[in-house]
């Protein structure tokens, strides 16, 4: 997966090394050969991507490049952001704190300074790209010495005859889907659609919650036997291959030979075949939002007689909404018992553990961890199956399922797909979601803060706005189930454990999330090239828990996330006054929920930083360094009831666009050029 992290954060860096503004900048700095000579040393190296990504699974050397250029892209990003930064600065010493709140507009091929502070300033970003420089060059050197190639199409290397799902189901097997089955059914053969030419409905529900076997049951039942004249399966997956589908839905009908025939011909025929006849056709796992490509398939099935049916299975509402004309059956997961008796008779052979009481508590436990997917009992019972130590079942238990080799590919494969289906740049938000812990429910706009002070939005048309472009990666994300409502709340979203377990496979090293303490509880030690750090924050969290984050000086994120229920909660004075002023690329720092009663002062060396999460602290005032924030976009000061004033200079802040002091009642006046 480093190869679509790089190409994201790739795509973002030259961008911003083609930007006129920032060209102009440097090459007055005298620093833009350097820059250019990295540019192109960056240009010489992306080619080589692709196969590094497939070589790095079994080459370690490999995978220890890409991690040596990944590491070397963002601190790439760093120094690009510190110059833009800089500038920034520079623009708004000289022109008396400008009031627009775009750093591109602030910019000009003019600014250039020679003031003994910019001097030193310009030697330091100089000395950075030398460094970098020399980086770029031994990691071009590696990647001779480990032939890479360019160019390398992925899809040439891992191609197999995909196997697709059939209309067979072992109906002994199925547990749990009467009441679904006979909901769909009465929408099937009821009235409504009897009277309509031809109707569309969608099983929707989340990657192995049981759609296909749904669709089984009902493809099989004698009474839609009865009902229909003919019937026909066809598995759609990911390739919308209109031929291929068309093709297999004809053959159901007739066993005429269809090779070599032109869609023209397939769908001639099959509109033959379906003239005047009650027909139902099932397309299982249909991914394609386009819809004319659905038009295009269903051409012929207009010829059907009436009460005709079509039923699709899909894992993404926006494919229901663009094919269905009745409301789509949102398919919802298994009982806890249902979902036991399915892994019991995978692992056991039983529905229950009356033959191996022994290993009842683990099984439960890990049925629990199911959260009501069919799938994964099914995926876990298998990896069992005729296994009755209780050593493998506790190392089942407790392991990431990634780290299962013996996992069964079918939900390693279901998961990749919903995931390499997504276009670049949800991809890389949805890995950056890694440090969401499990269970955590959270809101649209708190995500969407963290994505756009990390960087992950980046903006289209003039006119939208970075909020709503991220509320529509957000809702684009959700329709693909990959966030869900919380039951608890409806205006919350969880992460499943699935994909929550997805997201840190995808985000390597890169994303760290601290669940406990390191150390204890199985606990693992982060890489010292973390980037993005969260943890559950505790009612006393010592300096025993934050030992091993002081060599993590690259981290973009510090982010505690607090329980609803955890108030009062004691932070040590370590932290602020030895961990925080080490972290010079933060991004986004959060001390939300800690009794802490002031900022250090050397906050405003914290010059990338975008997003400040300072509520339900008890401080009284922010230092006045926060001023110098100038990328800062949001501040959240909520229910901070002890605080008085804002920096006197908080018209610096030019590009704040959320500032939330709901509760903060004891300001006293809002600072002048608050309009900046």
């Amino acid at each position: 997966m480093a190869e679509i992290v790089l190409s994201t954060l790739l795509g973002v860096m030259f961008q911003r090394l083609a930007s006129p503004d920032l060209l102009s900048f440097v090459l007055g700095e005298g620093v833009g050969e350097k820059m250019d000579k990295c540019s192109k040393m960056l240009r010489r190296i992306e080619p080589v991507l692709d196969d590094a990504d497939e070589k790095q699974h079994t080459h370690r050397a490999v995978k220890c490049w890409l991690d040596k250029f990944k590491d070397l892209a963002y601190d790439m990003d760093d120094i690009l952001d510190e110059i833009v930064t800089e500038a920034l600065q520079r623009k708004l010493t000289t022109e008396n704190q400008a009031t627009t709140s775009k750093v591109r507009d602030l910019i000009p091929a003019c600014c250039t300074g020679f003031s003994p502070s910019a001097v030193k300033v310009n030697m330091r970003l100089g000395s950075r790209l030398d460094e970098i420089a020399a980086r770029f060059n031994e990691i071009l050197n590696e990647k001779y010495e480990l032939r890479l190639s360019e160019n390398v199409d992925r899809r040439s290397h891992r191609t197999r005859e995909t196997l697709w799902p059939t209309s067979i189901v072992t109906e002994a097997r199925v547990y749990g889907r009467e009441k679904d089955k006979e909901a769909v059914l009465e929408f099937l053969l009821g009235e409504k659609c009897s009277d309509a030419q031809l109707s569309v409905i969608s099983i929707l529900g989340m990657v192995g919650i049981g759609k296909t076997t749904l669709a089984q049951l009902i493809y099989n039942d004698e009474k839609v036997k009865r009902f229909f004249d003919v019937t026909a399966w066809a598995c759609v997956s990911i390739d919308f291959d209109v031929v291929r589908v068309t093709k297999a839905i004809l053959q159901s009908f007739t066993r005429e030979n269809c090779d070599g025939k032109d869609l023209n011909w397939l769908q001639g025929k099959l509109k033959e075949n379906l003239e005047g006849k009650k027909f139902l056709v099932i397309l299982d796992d249909l991914w394609n939002e386009n819809y004319q490509d659905w038009t295009i398939l269903c051409a012929p099935f207009e010829a059907g007689a009436l009460g005709s049916m079509i039923i699709i299975t899909t894992r993404n509402e926006n494919v229901a909404r663009k094919t269905c004309t009745i409301p789509a059956y949102h398919l919802k997961e298994l009982s806890y018992d249902d979902c036991l008796s399915i892994f019991a008779n995978n692992a056991l052979g039983t529905s229950d553990f009356s033959t191996h009481p022994n290993l009842k508590d683990i099984g439960e436990g890990i049925v629990r961890r199911c959260k009501g997917s069919p799938l994964q009992a099914k995926v876990f019972g298998g990896i069992l199956h005729n296994e009755v130590g209780c050593d493998i079942w506790e190392k089942v238990l407790k392991a990431n399922i990634w780290e299962i080799h013996e996992v069964d590919c079918e939900i390693l494969s279901s998961l990749m797909l919903s995931y390499n289906y997504l276009p670049s740049h949800l991809k890389r938000c949805f890995e950056y979601c890694s440090i969401l812990p499990k269970d955590y429910a959270f809101t649209e706009e708190e995500v969407v803060l963290l994505w756009m002070a990390e960087g992950l939005i980046q903006p289209g048309e003039e006119t939208q706005q970075l909020e709503e472009l991220g509320a529509e990666y957000f809702r684009n994300l959700q329709l693909r189930s990959f966030f869900q409502h919380s039951f608890k709340d409806e205006s919350r979203f969880l992460m499943y454990d699935l994909f929550n377990e997805l997201a840190e496979w995808v985000a390597g090293d890169i994303c760290f999330k601290m669940e406990g303490r390191v150390g204890v509880n199985n606990e693992r030690n982060p890489s010292r090239k973390v980037r993005h750090l969260s943890y559950l924050g505790g009612q006393y969290d010592g300096i025993q828990k934050f030992e091993v984050f002081s060599d993590l000086t690259c981290l973009r994120t510090f982010l505690p996330l607090m329980f609803p229920n955890l108030v009062g909660c004691y932070l040590t004075s370590n932290v602020s006054l030895e961990l925080l002023p080490k972290l010079l690329s933060i991004r986004v720092l959060s001390l939300s929920g800690y009794c802490i009663y002031e900022l250090p002062k050397s906050i405003g060396n914290m010059k990338h930083l975008r997003f400040l999460n300072l509520s339900l602290t008890k401080i009284r005032s922010l230092p006045e360094s926060v001023a110098t924030l100038y990328n800062l976009q949001t501040l959240i000061l909520e229910h901070c009831y002890y605080l008085k004033k804002l920096p006197s200079k908080f018209g610096n802040l030019v590009n704040l666009r959320h500032l939330n002091i709901l509760g903060a009642n004891a300001l006293e006046e809002m600072p002048p050029q608050i309009g900046s």
